[in-house]
């Protein structure tokens, strides 16, 4: 019926049960996590103006795990106390999709209410998976240079569970330079940079360099030289950074911001005051490849954004997971059709409910509703 905020409630026809997921970007570990302040936040108010006008018998609501501690829990105490005040008999708890038979880590809270009992949403049956379980086989594999530059490192069996970035470090974590993607790099240089990779993460350096503390600073030259005291360190870094594994930076400094509507956020600037230093120049979607799976363990939560780089070994090589692979781990029937695009249908996916969970949490809602 079009944009939800402009849409008149004694329109819509009546029903039992609204079910709905308001937009969890406000919420979200991987947004800014403004809450309210964002205009997307503000919708559930829209979700409440809808049950007030309409009184369903229950309803569900589904969003990502930060909601429960965001501004200290104060935003979920809003939600909960708007719909008691509607009359609402109101439970909610995080459930892991990985608990329902899924082959995935993924945590959401169920907000659910009925005017006649509190549903319960305790001691569900519990039944795992892997993505072993799920996959398809002999479908084509990838032939691209990065995955033939990927295996000419590594065996299949060394790829499982790895993540391909270079934003963090450890045995889990495969980074461009360990595949000189960027170019040539020494056995030295590839051990300064997963020096450099931990060390800017320490707090120590943020009250020498004179920022608040932040996952990720520029180090000087001195710095780097307490912990790497080499004679070519300069021609190391200067090498690294122009080839594009380190940038050389300002430090950034923590602002507060206030836009035209009087939201005041804190954002990070470079303060041109400090010397600049030598950091990684991360990230994980820079990678045709963000993620091989390992069979044998179940993937991680799927979002949207990265759906597409998520690799399995198939015929002695890798390929992406395909669409009715990316159902599967959602829980959809294999009768199930996504008549869209690859592109798309994974766009879908990574913003889909896990349906197993929903079909566990309806049954006790409608039980409450009705028994």
């Amino acid at each position: 019926m079009g944009d939800i905020t402009q849409v008149d409630a004694n329109l819509i026809p009546d029903f039992d049960i609204l079910c709905a997921g308001f937009p969890c970007q406000a919420f979200s570990s991987a947004g800014k996590r403004q809450g309210f302040a964002d205009t997307r936040g503000t919708l559930f108010f829209e979700v409440e103006r809808i049950l007030r006008e309409k009184r369903p018998k229950g309803f569900i609501l589904e969003n990502v795990e930060g909601l429960v501690n965001h501004d200290n829990g104060r935003t979920l105490e809003v939600i909960i106390s708007k719909l008691l005040e509607l009359g609402y008999k109101v439970n909610y708890k995080v459930l892991n999709s990985s608990d329902f038979g899924v082959a995935q880590d993924r945590k959401r809270i169920y907000i659910v209410g009925t005017f006649n009992k509190v549903p319960d949403l305790d001691n569900f049956p519990k039944s795992t998976a892997t993505i072993g379980n799920i996959l398809e086989s002999g479908l084509d594999t990838s032939q691209t240079p990065f995955i033939r530059n990927l295996l000419a490192h590594f065996t299949i069996e060394d790829l499982y569970g790895k993540s391909i970035k270079d934003k963090r470090g450890g045995d889990a974590n495969i980074h461009s330079w360990d595949l000189e993607i960027k170019g040539p790099v020494s056995s030295e240089q590839k051990r300064l940079l997963n020096l450099i990779l931990r060390q800017r993460r320490k707090k120590k350096w943020a009250e020498e360099i004179g920022i608040e503390w932040m996952d990720g600073m520029p180090l000087t030259i001195e710095h780097i030289r307490t912990f790497f005291n080499h004679p070519n360190l300069q021609e190391m870094l200067s090498d690294l950074a122009e080839k594009g594994y380190l940038k050389y930076e300002y430090p950034k400094k923590k602002v507060e911001v206030t836009d035209i509507f009087g939201t005041t956020t804190t954002q990070r600037i470079q303060d041109t005051s400090l010397p600049k230093g030598y950091n990684i120049v991360a990230g994980k979607l820079s990678f045709e490849v963000s993620k091989v799976l390992d069979p044998n363990e179940i993937a991680p939560t799927l979002v949207a954004m990265d759906m597409q780089k998520l690799y399995v070994a198939d015929n002695g090589g890798l390929r992406r997971f395909s669409l009715r692979e990316g159902l599967r781990l959602f829980g959809y029937p294999e009768t199930m059709q996504l008549n869209v695009s690859e592109k798309e249908g994974f766009d879908l996916l990574g913003n889909t409910v896990v349906v197993p969970v929903i079909k566990a949490v309806c049954k006790r809602l409608i039980n409450a509703i009705y028994i």
